[in-house]
């Protein structure tokens, strides 16, 4: 069993609107995804996923564990992927079946909205619990096309700027929005995301994922 000590991190993710906002996302965070949230693993093994804001691969590490295909770019340079923004690059319509991804808070609405054109069966996004927020997502996500699940973490998720830190903590509520199109569109499902951490975390996750 993995031991760690945690420290307070007091990031709120306030960016500059031209900042890269990389706070890569922990590996077992990923894992619970597939794992909790979406399951059915057998079928993701013949299924191709997009992660369009990959950074250094934090979370397109961890997908390749489970799909056949994981397709990964990102709109800066970390030197993992080949460098493409999502929202201003062509992309056929249905042309992954899953999109997945943990985006730029400030663009994760518009992120929405393209990836529901470009991924044929599914699109998951981590983002801050506060994400469910604000007339504007309502008005332009929410009313006409509402998440399939909405998957609250009960534990922490630490995410820290630029690097993966075992020893992280955080106050801030994470969540995992999923938009599955093979579910009769109706009302979402909340559920929650169980206390996973100890038990989906690798041995050398972060020393594979160091800086």
């Amino acid at each position: 069993m993995m031991k760690y000590q945690s420290y307070a991190v007091t990031a709120q993710r306030i960016e500059p609107m031209d900042s890269p906002d990389d706070f890569p996302t922990p590996p077992w965070a990923t894992r619970a995804l597939i794992e909790h949230v979406i399951g059915d693993k057998a079928a993701l093994t013949s299924m191709s996923c997009l992660e369009p804001a990959c950074g250094a691969g934090h979370m397109a590490k961890v997908l390749k564990e489970y799909f056949r295909e994981v397709r990964c770019s990102d709109a800066f340079h970390y030197g993992y992927a080949p460098v493409r923004d999502f929202l201003s690059s062509p992309y056929e319509a249905n042309s992954v079946d899953w999109m997945i991804t943990n985006p730029p808070f400030r663009l994760a609405e518009e992120f929405v909205s393209r990836a529901m054109h470009v991924a044929r069966i599914g699109v998951a996004i981590l983002a801050r619990t506060v994400f469910l927020e604000s007339v504007g997502r309502y008005e332009a996500i929410y009313e006409k096309n509402p998440p399939s699940k909405f998957a609250q973490f009960v534990e922490r998720v630490p995410m820290i700027k630029g690097r993966l830190d075992i020893k992280a903590t955080t106050a801030t509520g994470y969540a995992w929005f999923v938009w599955d199109k093979k579910l009769r569109r109706g009302e979402p499902r909340l559920m929650w995301v169980p206390p996973c951490r100890r038990r989906l975390e690798r041995e050398g996750d972060y020393a594979s994922f160091a800086s």
